[in-house]
């Protein structure tokens, strides 16, 4: 087996692992702290928002930007 082949390999491992780990310990412990819903969209919300407002400030700059030299 080459090098990358054995490295995948592991990874593969690894990743397989890790999922079937995690898996049993989402039925061991279903309350065990996730994110909920209600945070995910809160945060989303306030991301866009942010992005939304940058954006406005920059296209008005922009548009703007010859006008406000000579302040």
């Amino acid at each position: 087996m080459n090098h990358t082949a054995a490295r995948t390999y592991r990874a593969v491992h690894w990743a397989t692992t890790r999922l079937q780990e995690s898996l049993e310990e989402a039925r061991r412990r279903p309350d065990r702290g996730d994110i909920s819903t209600t945070t995910v969209i809160i945060w989303v919300a306030a991301v866009t928002g942010a992005v939304l407002i940058a954006g406005t400030i920059a296209v008005v700059i922009a548009k703007y930007n010859g006008k406000l030299n000579g302040l």
